[in-house]
């Protein structure tokens, strides 16, 4: 076995064979037939070549082997002075001390794949040209490319840059930068202005026209990247939580997940904080762009999330789910209905400590009050809302909401409850129907305080400042339908002190 170096790229190659009728004698052709040009497969040995077993025919007479050779040529005829071509370049250089080098902060390129010929290079990475272009060591390792338009998009541990493709920066003295065309793959690399980077986490990517989302895990922010530069989207009511959420995604236990994915069907960047530790919660929300502002939590937990031609979709446990199915139920996410809730905070004139006196929402039917607690009205005091459940002529549901939806707080004066046949006239304890406006008086719980002649549910209304009120969607009316809230408010009067 030996190793023949190949020395150029265009040297022509003469292949050359005789047919199985051929004689020899003593190594001389004697009985010549016609040259057959179909290949060859290798040089004999009297000539310094080497045998290929399965190429060599042998005369049936004699026994003798039958001349077969390839002989390579730079002349065009393969004559004494004959006309020549180029050498050209080498077909490869021998690494004598091949050592890997890993380069972290690094981008190296290939050759292309040409279509149209057939010719495929993505394989070759040529030493003797520079196609290395190398980032600042102290950002981080390169964490995501991506490609837009002529641009790369380039994601380090701490710093985000821009690459130009096929095009180069001209600068002049003043400062001022002209982009040029370039034969350079890899033009001028530069960087966005903030130290922001993506951390160890490109899972949490996603785009949607010109703007990227991501999640910097090293200073606890989501950040979005457009034409104007990077902004911290999570600084938009959010900060403290994602600075506990995101801080806490790794630990000694082992790394965690913060996946992000583009919701097309909604326009929403929707992203899932999933810490490693099984004890710690697990958040999914949704920033939504036009309002700047994350919109809502979810209650299911992906293990990836897409778009495709206008649907959106998640994974979990090996199965793909179209969300904003028609087919599906409201609230359901992988097989589990949790109802939808939405927390207010009632805070007019702020100054003032105020009676809120009653609830009004404008909507659809179905939404419920779990509880109502207003600020601090003394020293470690609070009021809060009773549970109008004592106002049902019969029985308690299997959850008892402090103030009843329309459905389920309905009963009559025989003893019968919803969903029982109810015989007019109708009651409801809870939230009642006017002027196409849902409305329910709010029932003081609180325990009489020092001083108080009377309290609790003599009186009608919670004092404060302000007051906190969770709505949530009921478990018997229209279960899993469509289910809309547009406007809650509350009537309050000036508190006298007492």
């Amino acid at each position: 076995m030996a190793l023949i170096e190949i020395k150029y790229f265009n040297s022509f190659v003469l292949k050359r064979t005789v047919a199985q009728n051929a004689r020899t004698l003593a190594g001389l052709e004697v009985a010549s037939s016609t040259r057959v040009w179909n290949g060859s497969f290798g040089i004999p040995k009297a000539i310094g070549g080497f045998f290929q077993s399965s190429g060599i025919y042998t005369d049936g007479t004699t026994g003798l082997e039958l001349p077969s050779w390839i002989v390579e040529e730079s002349r065009i005829k393969a004559g004494y002075n004959n006309t020549s071509t180029d050498y050209g370049v080498r077909a490869y250089i021998v690494e004598e001390e091949a050592d890997a080098v890993d380069r972290f902060n690094s981008l190296i390129y290939s050759g292309i794949f040409n279509s149209r010929t057939g010719i495929n290079q993505t394989n070759v990475f040529s030493v003797g040209e520079d196609i290395t272009r190398s980032l600042s060591p102290s950002d981080g390792g390169i964490q995501k490319l991506y490609a837009e338009d002529t641009n790369l998009t380039i994601f380090q541990e701490s710093k985000v840059s821009r690459a130009l493709i096929d095009k180069d920066a001209i600068y002049s003295a003043e400062g001022g930068g002209t982009v040029t065309s370039s034969n350079l793959v890899i033009g001028a690399i530069q960087p966005y202005l903030g130290n922001y980077g993506m951390g160890n986490h490109p899972e949490s990517f996603a785009t949607y026209g010109y703007k990227k989302y991501f999640v910097d895990t090293y200073q606890n922010t989501v950040m979005r990247l457009d034409q104007s530069g990077l902004f911290e989207i999570s600084n938009y009511g959010m900060d403290a939580f994602f600075r506990t959420q995101i801080g806490q995604l790794d630990n000694a236990g082992g790394k965690g997940k913060i996946i992000g994915g583009w919701d097309i069907y909604n326009k929403e960047y929707v992203l899932s904080i999933q810490p490693s530790d099984a004890s710690l919660p697990k958040s999914t929300l949704s920033y939504d762009d036009r309002i700047s502002g994350w919109t809502s939590f979810y209650s299911y937990v992906p293990s990836n999330i897409f778009s495709v031609r206008n649907n959106f979709y998640t994974t979990t446990g090996g199965s793909v789910y179209r969300h904003y199915s028609q087919a599906a139920q409201h609230g359901n996410f992988y097989g589990t209905r949790t109802p939808s809730s939405v927390i207010f905070v009632f805070n007019p004139s702020p100054n003032i400590s105020k009676d809120f006196l009653t609830l009004n929402y404008e909507g659809s039917n179905g939404w419920q009050v779990d509880n109502i607690i207003s600020s601090e009205t003394g020293p470690g005091t609070f009021t809060s809302a009773s549970d109008s459940v004592s106002d049902l002529s019969q029985g308690n549901p299997t959850t008892n909401p402090t103030i009843w939806s329309y459905d389920q707080g309905s009963y009559d004066n025989f003893n019968n409850v919803f969903p029982a046949a109810l015989i007019p006239p109708i009651n409801h304890a809870g939230f009642t129907r006017k002027e196409n406006k849902y409305c329910s008086n709010i029932i003081n719980s609180t325990p009489a305080s020092e001083g108080e002649i009377i309290f609790g549910k003599q009186i009608s209304g919670i004092k404060g400042f302000f007051t906190t009120v969770t709505m949530s969607t009921d478990n018997v009316t229209d279960i899993g339908g469509y289910k809309e809230l547009f406007a809650v408010s509350s009537n309050f009067n000036r508190s006298n002190g007492f």
